[in-house]
């Protein structure tokens, strides 16, 4: 929501409890005789709900969970599950994403349970209640995903006198799922299919048909998933207001107030300096170049990613194509064709050695222009900051060790603060300081999408797909590449015809890693595909050096229950192998 509403949000969040575990601080305190009683109470309820929401452990750095595929590297926040090593029952990752999630399942309750006797509209009443099972649904759909059945906790559970004893086993995945489908059943019937202006980023009709999909065709219910899918992309019963944005690199750029209406259900961030609310989404993603940023870089851009995306004129990328022997040739070859000097203060370089620098960026930058989009790739410039504030041009180089200097940021160059030789992230990271309106770099001022219409375009044509009607699944995949400046399946070169339901589920997968890329979905997709044990292998940098190990066990097909959790709770039974 508009997070002008920012002095009621505390409020409630003070009256409610803090976002540590309920199983600490009661989430249940507010007097029946001084609250529940007015249209503004319920309002600020309301709002309490979507502070849980967009807590981090919650889906706060739903962004980060492209780590766990094979799209990105990185250090931090979920090292353990990306990396397959230390993934274990007391993992922080785990405890913490289990907490949160059950934080915000307890304020919804909590809301559910008391807004319905307050003495104010019938209309307000089912709004808000129809919120509260939105995003209720939301945390048990992701707990779903990541545990399985888990203990289900409805509006009958009373946190105020429950709290210190939550009790309940687990319940079975389809049961879950069960209450998932019933809870967004109950929101369509109640929520508006918009908002006024005010209260932008309230969960709406069309979000909870787009989510209720969602879990449909995860469960691989396609028919049902379609149904949902073709409702709001083809309003099927009122006018929506969905339509792709016209330019994909401002779609990740919209700050100060701005949305667009490819935004079906969206954190909203407003002011990047100290007041408002901005998600900390520099602190993973950026570069050592962004706003005197002091870690950086946590998570980088996989070279799986950049590998990936296909020509411009839509026909498979092949580094022997630019550079014969470089697939083959091994790191030494590869430095030879991609490296240059420079000088001892990081300020120009002194010589381009055997690097063609014009040939190494056309390397990318005649590619799908989402690649370039997403990705500070080499010898590309990004217009960061001094060791100050101010705009300052930097540029990416691979710079040769033995041969000069290293990059440092706070001259001409971008340093990676892991002192890998990896990509860097664009999309998502503010340019300069944005003419002053961001001054912090831990608030990233961006409307961040949970739910958007390109994301829900692909399901759909995942649905139609599976369900055997790839002849509509086609004219939907080109709605995506269209607005990249793709050409369309079908459209003459041998390349980009679609021979059948295997070859065009192939596209699907490719098709959603090149749009959705660092917006954390690509995790979920690969386990339900059943691809992510195929999807592990070891972290290399641009050179094909080793960054780090990887390693996979079935087990890591479903996260283990907290230990803390089994010890409050012994009715608890663990997931096969922890």
């Amino acid at each position: 929501m508009k997070l002008n509403r920012i002095a009621a949000l505390f409020a409630l969040a003070t009256a409610i409890g803090g976002c540590e575990s309920l199983d600490y601080i009661p989430g249940d305190q507010m007097s029946g005789q001084t609250f529940w009683q007015t249209e503004d109470h319920a309002r600020q309820a309301a709002v309490g709900m979507y502070a849980a929401m967009k807590e981090p452990w919650c889906f706060g750095l739903e962004f980060t969970f492209d780590m766990c595929s094979d799209l990105a590297d990185g250090t931090s926040p979920w090292a353990d599950i990306s990396r397959g090593t230390s993934f274990a029952s007391n993992s922080g990752g785990v405890q913490n994403h289990w907490q949160y999630l059950y934080e915000l399942v307890h304020r919804s309750n909590t809301v559910i349970r008391n807004v319905e006797n307050m003495p104010i509209s019938r209309e307000t009443i089912d709004r808000v209640t129809g919120e509260a099972k939105f995003l209720r649904a939301m945390a048990y759909f992701r707990m779903l995903n990541c545990w399985g059945g888990v203990p289900y906790y409805d509006e009958s559970c009373d946190i105020n006198r429950e709290f210190s004893n939550l009790k309940s086993p687990r319940s079975s995945a389809e049961e879950i799922r069960g209450h998932i489908i019933d809870d967004l059943t109950e929101a369509i019937e109640k929520l508006p299919v918009s908002w006024e202006a005010a209260d932008l980023g309230r969960a709406t009709k069309g979000a909870a048909y787009a989510l209720r999909g969602k879990v449909y065709l995860f469960n691989r219910q396609w028919d049902k998933a379609i149904a949902d899918f073709e409702e709001i992309v083809y309003n099927k019963s009122h006018n929506y207001g969905y339509s792709l944005h016209p330019d994909y690199n401002s779609l990740f750029r919209l700050y100060n107030g701005s949305h667009s209406p490819e935004m079906i259900f969206s954190i909203q961030s407003i002011d990047g300096n100290t007041a408002g609310y901005a998600l900390d989404i520099v602190s993973y993603f950026g570069n050592k170049s962004t706003m005197r940023l002091i870690a950086g870089n946590r998570i980088v851009p996989s070279v799986t990613l950049v590998d990936m995306y296909e020509n411009l004129d839509g026909s498979q990328f092949d580094w022997d194509d630019m550079f014969p022997g470089f697939n083959d040739g091994g790191a030494e070859t590869r430095k030879k064709y991609l490296c240059v000097a420079i000088d001892q203060g990081s300020t120009t370089v002194t010589s381009t050695l055997d690097c063609d620098t014009t040939k190494v960026m056309d390397a990318y930058r005649l590619r799908d222009p989402r690649l370039c989009l997403n990705v500070i790739t080499p010898y590309s410039h990004y217009l960061g900051t001094d060791a100050g504030s101010s705009p300052m041009d930097k540029q990416f180089v691979l710079a040769d060790p033995t041969k000069g200097g290293a990059p440092m940021e706070a001259m001409a160059f971008i340093r990676n603060s892991e002192g890998w030789n990896s990509y860097f992230w664009r999309k998502w990271i503010p340019t300069g300081n944005l003419d002053g309106y961001w001054g912090e770099y831990n608030r990233t001022p961006y409307e961040f999408p949970l739910i958007r219409l390109g994301d829900v375009i692909l399901m759909l044509a995942e649905a139609y797909n599976e369900a055997g009607e790839t002849d509509k699944a086609v004219p939907e995949l080109n709605k995506i590449r269209a607005r990249a400046g793709m050409p369309e399946l079908n459209s003459g070169a041998a390349w980009l015809a679609v021979t059948g339901k295997e070859e065009m589920a192939e596209r699907i997968r490719r098709e959603r890693a090149f749009e959705l890329a660092g917006e954390g979905q690509r995790y979920w997709d690969l386990r339900r595909w059943g691809l992510l044990e195929a999807s592990v292998k070891n972290a290399t940098d641009i050179f094909g050096d080793l960054m780090y190990t990887r390693s996979y066990q079935p087990r890591h097909e479903m996260w283990p229950i907290p230990l803390v959790e089994m010890e409050r709770n012994t009715n608890l039974k663990q997931n096969e192998g922890w």
